[in-house]
């Protein structure tokens, strides 16, 4: 049974001195932001805390509440043993899954992306190589690309873009090398030409 949120003066919880997680600068200053912006995700996503008032879960948004000027924030106090506090700290820190870049890109704002602290893609700048011309890298080029895996983008009419969308995801899935396998089907077309 999971235990009731309790509203707690900031001053009465201790920060964790064995949490191995940071933020640190603008992504910081992202989070306090989102705190001042939307403080009602602390009660939905509340602190987690140990029986003395130690952090387990929500170093970085007690500081961050600390910095908004909040003085109390809800948390949870738990029970658990040394050994399942130890391993919460780290669990509770662990991101899993990826991003879908598609789905954010289509339906999300970038900028508002970025405010909520999502590195988001940037248009890179515009760089002048023309210095490099009567350079030859080609060997130095080959050394620092060797085992470096490389994407070509591939167009689709749009009625066949969400089928191809979803076989990359399902060979994904499947840790598969989806290049070996366009290119052997590519060779293969290649030959009956």
């Amino acid at each position: 049974m999971a235990a009731p949120i309790q509203s707690i003066k900031l001053k009465e919880i201790k920060l964790n001195p064995n949490n191995p997680r940071l933020i640190k600068d603008n992504k910081f200053k992202k989070l306090v932001q989102s705190i001042k912006d939307f403080p009602e995700m602390l009660t939905i996503r509340p602190i987690v805390v140990n029986q003395d008032m130690i952090i387990l879960g929500g170093n970085m948004r007690y500081k961050a509440c600390k910095e908004a000027g909040i003085k109390e924030i809800p948390v949870i106090v738990t029970d658990l043993t040394e050994a399942q506090q130890r391993e919460f700290l780290i669990k509770d820190n662990t991101s899993g899954g990826e991003w879908d870049w598609d789905i954010l890109a289509n339906e999300w704002d970038n900028e508002q992306l970025e405010s909520w602290g999502l590195d988001v893609w940037q248009q890179p700048a515009e760089v002048d190589y023309s210095i490099l011309d009567e350079e030859d890298l080609s060997e130095q080029l080959e050394e620092m690309t060797s085992g470096v895996k490389k994407a070509i983008q591939i167009e689709f009419e749009s009625e066949h873009y969400n089928e191809a969308y979803e076989l990359v995801k399902f060979w994904r899935a499947k840790e598969a090398y989806i290049g070996g396998m366009f290119m052997e089907y590519l060779k293969s077309e290649k030959d009956k030409i």
